[in-house]
């Protein structure tokens, strides 16, 4: 099956879409990747949905990525005696450790670490911003604030503390036991949920060793401020702007997100675009032109992929959302302003073998006119190298590895596909050549360009480019 959008699209399982049809229907809509929410449902749940997709994989013949999100520290306060209260602008409110019950003068905040890290003047934001505090002073175990923006309080509502960096780890224990379980089902991507630094990642990929890519959920406005070093250490982000909105204004955030799409841009990294594409799409047949709007930017931006939530997890339309998402990206990705763009772009290569390599097969890809590019990797840094060039023909990432051909599916431009070891050069091009027609990316005659590392299966050694023709012998090596 070959998909003709090259920008990747992820779907949220969830009640509305766990079943092994509902899960066929998306993936035939148009989904890559499925995102298990480890915010919600049992791990027998996300197990049947695991299975369900291995078995559409087996049946397609094509490796679909899986993805499980961690749900990571969810801040909040406690309860009031009496049901909700309301917080009138300018009035003093407390929060402190006392775990009584809260009125219109106090309530819990059960975080220590959050009184450990705040300063008079810092600002608290409770129930996705709706609610602002001040902080006039504060101490350990509790702060004295000012209502800033007043509005009704409802119990155990969230809390964001922008601009502070928290001391806490982005894995709690639930988490923790979450990620262990995900291993063990095989799940090809983390997505870890509150990163501030890049030693949060670094805690992650300890427990992980290399069993899945480590994909980083930029929600804080302290992660932008370290947005490099957390490029370098992840294997992928994510434009998470959901939190990211509420932290910081909103006006804010279209330029974090470009940013942060140039800067994984720049470092060869895959960037995921989420939260509320097609919102509207939960309860109706179409979206707004604003959300179709919103999916069209994070495609000219040259995003990797833009995920769906609540559109797909508990929405009414979730096929209907899918297919507006694929009819979406490739009316963009046919529009000649889109490949100009993302030619300029283009970042100057690495002084590396390797880098030169896959810049020679962007360019020939154009020159030639090719019908695709076929990498032969084993880890998947050469087809993410191509990708990075974002170049005119479809990418094929060919590899012996399950767990490689999966992640690439979260990869701009490129079908992965799982093929045996090369022996020689001569089974290197009749074996690409053979896919890419199989696939559909050509016919008896057409050329491809050829990358690869010699000795073959050896990670990081690109250094060879081959022009093929399908059905034929190679012209170039």
């Amino acid at each position: 099956m070959r998909r003709q959008h090259r920008t990747k699209i992820v779907a949220t399982l969830g009640p509305g879409t766990g079943d092994a049809k509902s899960i066929a229907t998306l993936f035939h809509a148009g989904a890559d990747v499925f995102r298990l929410n480890f915010s919600h449902g049992a791990h027998s749940e996300h197990k049947a949905r695991l299975d369900a997709i291995r078995e559409l994989e087996r049946s397609s013949a094509r490796p679909i990525a899986v993805m499980m999100d961690l749900q990571g520290p969810k801040l909040r306060i406690g309860t009031f005696k009496g049901g909700p209260i309301e917080l009138r602008e300018g009035a003093a409110f407390r929060l402190d450790l006392d775990e009584a019950e809260g009125n219109t003068d106090r309530v819990t905040l059960p975080h220590p670490e959050i009184f450990q890290a705040l300063e008079p003047g810092a600002d608290l934001l409770l129930d996705d911003g709706r609610i602002r505090l001040t902080v006039e002073r504060c101490d350990a175990k509790s702060a004295d604030c000012r209502v800033a923006v007043g509005g009704p309080l409802s119990e155990r509502k969230g809390v964001n503390v922008p601009g502070v960096v928290l001391p806490l780890s982005p894995l709690t224990e639930k988490d923790r036991a979450d990620l262990a379980y995900g291993l063990t089902l095989g799940v090809d991507w983390v997505a870890l949920s509150f990163v501030q630094r890049p030693e949060d990642i670094e805690e992650a990929r300890a427990l992980i060793q290399g069993k899945a890519g480590i994909l980083a959920k930029l929600e804080k406005p302290a992660a932008i401020d370290k947005l490099d070093e957390i490029v370098a250490a992840a294997d992928a982000l994510m434009v998470a702007r959901g939190d990211l909105g509420v932290e910081m204004p909103p006006e804010d955030v279209p330029v974090q997100q470009r940013r942060i799409i140039e800067a994984c841009r720049l470092a060869g990294k895959p960037v995921v675009v989420a939260t509320q594409m097609l919102d509207s799409m939960v309860e109706r047949p179409v979206p707004t032109r604003a959300e179709a709007s919103d999916v069209a930017t994070a495609v000219y931006s040259g995003a990797d992929a833009v995920m769906l939530s609540a559109e797909t997890a508990v929405g009414d339309y979730a096929e209907e959302a899918v297919a507006m998402m694929n009819r979406i990206i490739e009316r963009v990705e046919k529009d000649p302003v889109y490949r100009k763009g993302l030619e300029a772009q283009r970042q100057k290569p690495e002084p590396t073998t390797a880098d030169a390599v896959a810049t020679a097969a962007a360019q020939m890809a154009t020159t030639l006119a090719v019908n695709a590019i076929a990498t032969y990797t084993t880890s998947g840094s050469t087809t993410l190298r191509v990708a990075r060039e974002r170049p005119p023909a479809p990418i094929l990432g060919l590899t012996p590895r399950d767990d490689t051909a999966r992640r690439l599916a979260l990869v701009w431009g490129v079908h992965p596909a799982r093929v045996p070891d090369a022996q020689d050069l001569d089974d290197m091009s009749a074996t690409a050549t053979h896919q890419a027609k199989i696939d559909g990316f050509g016919n008896e005659g057409d050329r491809i360009v050829i990358t690869a590392g010699v000795p073959f299966s050896t990670p990081g050694k690109t250094n060879l480019l081959r022009i093929a023709r399908i059905g034929g012998a190679s012209e170039t090596s």
